[in-house]
């Protein structure tokens, strides 16, 4: 069941969102070659500290998971997709790195990813950020009253596909409220007129993710939470919590930077 959410909650919403996005610029800044992945999970706790929130990821445990999830923020390097258990894994130069990170501030919850290069880029990376943003942005544009989900998975997959990039097949956003996963989901690719109409007070987390080698196939690495590309090629993702509002999309997670 969909959860409308009230302009007043949508405002709190939004105040869990920005712990999510100072968590991740922080966490971008502390990311250079040599720091391990560990290192910046602690950079994202100590925001969640000072903000007074909680992690809705910590601790976690959905039903393919062997473990609850260990960590405040998930890191995923190269091949990985999503999920990313942050290990003592040090960063190297040319590491393409996609962070995930959530926050629960006064029962609401806010959810946003990014990814960016570390050290000297490659190009090819470099392309397959801005076509995961640009996916982002054009499923934002489509998160619109009388619009539907199947038009926001439109969106996200035209761009994506049209960059001849892959998209992991049964992935894709969700709905975010009090919890961190509710109604409806949002898939990454569609047909446009189809799925849940949108409504003022919906909030959906629209969160592309794309693998440049161009094939949907992923598997889950041994930690039973990593999603990697089955053809080694590197990967991105992009995401924001969005609220639908009669006055256009409203985005809660943005950031600073």
């Amino acid at each position: 069941m969909v959860e409308l959410k009230t302009d007043t909650s949508i405002d709190a919403m939004y105040e869990a969102g920005q712990v999510v996005g100072r968590a991740l610029t922080a966490v971008r800044k502390a990311a250079d070659v040599g720091v391990s992945l560990l290192e910046l999970d602690e950079v994202a706790h100590e925001v969640l500290r000072e903000a007074g929130a909680t992690s809705p990821f910590l601790g976690y445990r959905p039903s393919f998971a062997p473990t609850p999830f260990p960590a405040v923020l998930c890191a995923s390097v190269n091949d990985a997709i999503v999920h990313g258990v942050p290990t003592r894994y040090r960063l190297r130069d040319g590491d393409l790195v996609s962070m995930d990170f959530g926050a629960e501030l006064g029962g609401w919850v806010g959810d946003s990813a990014l990814s960016f290069t570390v050290g000297t880029p490659r190009e090819a990376d470099l392309r397959l950020i801005e076509a995961a943003e640009r996916a982002l942005d054009a499923g934002i544009a489509a998160a619109v009253v009388g619009n539907r989900i199947g038009d926001i998975a439109h969106a996200i997959g035209t761009v994506c596909r049209s960059a001849g990039y892959g998209i992991p097949d049964g992935f894709g956003g969700h709905g975010i409220g009090r919890r961190m996963h509710e109604d409806p989901g949002v898939p990454n690719e569609g047909r446009p007129g189809r799925g849940m109409k949108l409504r003022h007070g919906m909030v959906l987390a629209i969160e592309p993710m794309v693998i440049g080698g161009g094939t949907d196939g992923y598997h889950a690495d041994l930690d039973g939470w990593t999603l990697r590309t089955n053809d080694g090629s590197r990967a991105a993702h992009a995401e924001h919590t969005v609220a639908i509002t009669d006055a256009g999309p409203r985005v809660l997670t943005a950031r600073a930077d």
